[in-house]
């Protein structure tokens, strides 16, 4: 077993201890305390190791694990067991996860009933993301026209993603958010080879001078959470917001699409984006990043402000590493071993598997959960898998 106490680890140190955390201890983790045999579907609400604290389902982390698991056979190894760990949950999600208009829910009781309404898109953008690699995987058509009716419908919702349920005033104070700009960069790329060519082309385009020039704000050098329609920001607690993990993770995101366009000027300006954000961000009194700040430096709104979460460090270990892979720059390289320390230190559980998620600001476990309401199968196998790859590039050059 590496550890990131090794004095100097190299990247084919980090490829083997990223591969052997990921196949050893986070699949694992899942394979063994999260499947729902008795109901269909996953468990998510998990404990340090690994015993059921909640029943409910939550259907973006359904999918996110459905996602975890297609993808991990497509591109890791043709293993039936995983193939059929992602079967299981899709069953579940496609006999229970939507209502009458292909809306997916938000959450539902262990059997399957519905909780609360189909008011967060995000369920959608990972049920696409879920069925795409179903579909790569299967070629099962059924799952090809989930993931692309879903596509459309998000776009039609596009503009008002929470329809009915948006508790907002509408006109007095409209804001923009990141997060759908942020997401459909990824997004399109997982079912490319579902879509016309131009909307593909067209979505990609649009995302990436959405998050590039409208929520990138030069005078901060930071990705800002909300824009006013006219592009401006608002001096109010959602317009002075900044989300350093949101931006770092997009970063990656915008490396992926260039590096397919050639386009060594848009990953430079990734890279630095990633940099001044972490600069911006970093804790320098008990280090980790910040979850929330306020632009001005005011209170946030946001209590659990100066928390660290564990995908915040693992998805800017991404952009670090990428961002190193494409450029060569010494600063993402420096900041990647500052990250890992921290990382490996602090949210690896080595005795039980899997990642804590949430660390109170010291540094110092938070929640004991290994999965939760908003943490499932995804951040960390992904990133693992990430970071993986992104070392063995780093090495093979």
């Amino acid at each position: 077993m590496i550890h990131s106490s090794t004095s100097i680890m190299k990247p084919q140190d980090y490829a083997a201890l990223y591969k052997n955390n990921l196949l050893n201890s986070v699949i694992p983790f899942w394979m063994e305390h999260s499947r729902d045999d008795a109901s269909g579907g996953y468990f998510t609400c998990l404990d340090t190791t690994g015993n059921v604290y909640d029943t409910d389902k939550f259907m973006w982390l359904q999918c996110r694990q459905i996602w975890c698991f297609a993808m991990l056979y497509n591109r890791v190894g043709k293993k039936q067991e995983w193939l059929d760990f992602a079967l299981h949950g899709a069953n579940f999600v496609l006999e229970h996860g939507r209502d009458a208009g292909g809306n997916f829910y938000f959450s539902l009781d262990r059997a399957g009933n519905p909780l609360v309404q189909p008011y967060n898109i995000f369920s959608d953008c990972f049920a696409t993301m879920a069925f795409g690699q179903l579909y790569l995987a299967t070629k099962n058509e059924l799952y090809a026209d989930v993931a692309r009716n879903t596509f459309y419908n998000i776009l039609d919702r596009a503009e008002n993603t929470k329809g009915i349920y948006n508790k907002s005033y509408p006109g007095t104070r409209p804001l923009l958010s990141f997060s759908l700009p942020m997401i459909l960069c990824n997004l399109v790329t997982e079912i490319e080879t579902l879509l016309p060519a131009d909307l593909y082309q067209q979505t990609i385009a649009h995302g990436i001078d959405t998050v590039m020039n409208r929520f990138y704000q030069p005078d901060l050098g930071l990705i800002v959470e909300h824009i006013q329609p006219d592009g401006t920001r608002s001096n109010s607690f959602e317009g002075r917001l900044i989300n350093p993990g949101h931006g770092i993770e997009a970063m990656w995101f915008i490396m992926d699409l260039a590096e397919k366009q050639q386009d060594k000027t848009l990953i430079q300006k990734a890279v630095d984006i990633t940099i001044a954000t972490l600069e911006y961000a970093w804790d320098e009194k008990h280090e980790g990043i910040f979850y929330f700040l306020d632009q001005k430096g005011s209170p946030p709104q946001q209590l659990e402000w100066d928390q660290k979460l564990w995908w915040v460090h693992i998805e800017s270990m991404i952009s670090l590493a990428k961002g190193y892979a494409h450029t060569n720059d010494q600063r993402c390289w420096q900041w990647f071993e500052k990250l890992h320390a921290y990382t490996w230190k602090h949210f690896v559980d080595e005795e039980n598997g899997e990642w804590f998620g949430y660390l109170n600001r010291k540094g110092e476990i938070l929640l004991p959960l290994k999965g939760g309401k908003w943490k499932g199968c995804f951040h960390v196998p992904r990133g693992l898998y990430q970071l993986w790859q992104t070392m063995e590039k780093i090495n093979a050059k």
